[in-house]
């Protein structure tokens, strides 16, 4: 099975805390909440500089010691990145070396170089694909996610927003029948229980806020670690 760090995915979820502002402090509270993954929005930290993203990587690592997904999200998926395709991808590939993981989109013209780059340094790759507006099909979702997995991702991530609790349930059933690593989420307040319940359909991961929620939908750590452990 799968693993970010030492966090082995097979045993437990990964519960994820985006860090968007406030990096260092925020990670740390994270870790105190319950989160076992620190998940680093380059696109909403403003971070551009190769220099400023490694000596980020180096102060979490030394000061918090929890894995790290590196993610540097493009507008068209729900990010705040404004510069180049070029130059968000050469970012994102530079902090490879200082993380346990790396997310990219399967819509990303350049996804490969990041999966070559994460796959030369034994690294975790996270293929993501985000619906903002609906559910897609059942065969859709299976097919979006194959398409991840054949490019190379350990994780194939799918978020998608539901219109009605039946969305949700064939959300769930694609995520119990996948027979490769998935983290499933229905995005908004209709899905957010799927944080919760998803992971004991299959997901392996399972995404929390510290303070702001950085997706729609998304539950406080600490909330999402107590009701993870109450219904395992």
């Amino acid at each position: 099975m799968v693993r970010i760090g030492q966090v082995d995915l097979g045993r437990e979820p990964g519960i994820v805390a985006a860090v968007g502002s406030d990096a260092l402090d925020m990670a740390k509270r994270a870790r105190s909440m319950g989160a076992n993954i620190i998940e680093v929005r380059l696109d909403l930290l403003g971070i551009r500089d190769i220099d400023e993203a490694a000596a980020l990587l180096e102060d979490l690592k030394e000061q918090v010691g929890l894995p790290i997904i590196a993610t540097n999200r493009c507008i068209r998926e729900g990010g705040q990145w404004n510069g180049s395709e070029a130059d968000r991808i050469e970012l994102l590939i530079s902090t490879i070396d200082g993380t346990d993981a790396v997310d990219v989109e399967l819509s990303a013209p350049l996804h490969s170089k990041v999966v070559d780059a994460a796959k030369s340094a034994g690294k975790t790759i996270i293929i993501s694909s985000h619906d903002f507006t609906t559910t897609p099909s059942t065969d859709v979702m299976q097919s979006t996610m194959a398409q991840a997995r054949d490019a190379g991702a350990d994780i194939s991530k799918l978020a998608v927003t539901p219109a009605s609790i039946d969305d949700i349930l064939r959300l769930l059933e694609v995520t119990k029948h996948a027979v490769f690593p998935v983290c499933t989420i229905a995005m908004g307040q209709l899905g957010a229980h799927t944080r919760v319940v998803a992971p004991l359909y299959g997901s392996v991961l399972t995404y929390g806020a510290v303070d702001e929620a950085v997706a729609p939908g998304q539950l406080k750590i600490d909330e999402l670690k107590h009701m993870l452990e109450l219904l395992s």
